[in-house]
């Protein structure tokens, strides 16, 4: 019977690929649908830090996909919620809790601190394209979620160069966006080749935000899964 939280993680890694997990800082940026499954599947991996950026209150209509949604934490910041929740799976780990909206001036700042990996799950596509231009710049790893947003078939999600994204009008709108910037790959991005039912989405006005999109629940978490695999591979891969 295992005597320690983490024995079947350290059975199936290794004393020493846990080690690098437990040294390990992470930066969540993002704390909704993917965000949250992502933070929590790094702490019950064992990451040894991870700093946690949202500014957003739970609201009723996060109750269909998002981790922190509940009725008794309407109105409550997904931030604290999911350092209360990491908290409660791992008393050692270290978080450091961000409640900011990521603008500029803010990511330049927050991404100025030593990070080993950045997981993007931002759904704003102002700050998102800002946050991974300015890993790319700092050569910061990264892995970003695309759209979860009208898919049902979990099988077609993927994970590659932001380059071979496709059928994802997120992904569509941000390679755009980078290429103007100079940048056309060069991070992984997890997106589903899934093609989205145009009856699903409503167009909203603003330039800077997606549309609004049917979601299911357990798109987004899957989406977390992906990226959480992606960070965690990277982290314990072997260096020749």
């Amino acid at each position: 019977m295992p005597m320690h939280w983490n024995d079947r993680s350290i059975l199936l890694l290794g004393e020493s690929k846990i080690e690098k997990l437990q040294q390990s800082h992470v930066l969540v940026a993002g704390l909704g649908g993917v965000g949250a499954y992502v933070a929590e599947l790094l702490c019950r991996a064992g990451v040894g830090k991870l700093s946690i950026v949202d500014a957003d209150v739970v609201n009723v209509s996060n109750l269909n996909r998002q981790l922190l949604a509940l009725h008794s934490s309407i109105g409550k910041s997904k931030a604290m919620l999911m350092k209360q929740r990491l908290l409660d799976i791992n008393p050692n780990v270290e978080i450091y809790v961000s409640e900011v909206f990521l603008k500029d001036e803010i990511i330049d700042e927050m991404l100025a601190h030593d990070y080993d990996f950045v997981a993007d799950a931002i759904d704003t596509l102002s700050p998102k394209i800002n946050l991974i231009k300015t890993c790319i710049r700092n050569r910061i790893p990264l892995v970003s979620s695309m759209g979860a947003g009208g898919k049902t078939d979990p099988s077609k999600v993927k994970i590659d160069d932001i380059s071979k994204s496709y059928n994802c009008n997120l992904a569509r709108i941000l390679r755009k966006r980078l290429h103007r910037m100079g940048i056309r790959d060069g991070f992984n991005v997890v997106f589903s080749s899934e093609k989205t039912d145009k009856s699903a989405v409503i167009e909203e006005e603003s330039l800077n935000k997606k549309s609004n999109v049917g979601t299911i629940s357990y798109m987004p978490a899957v989406f977390g899964c992906f990226m959480a695999a992606e960070i965690i591979g990277q982290l314990t891969a072997e260096t020749e």
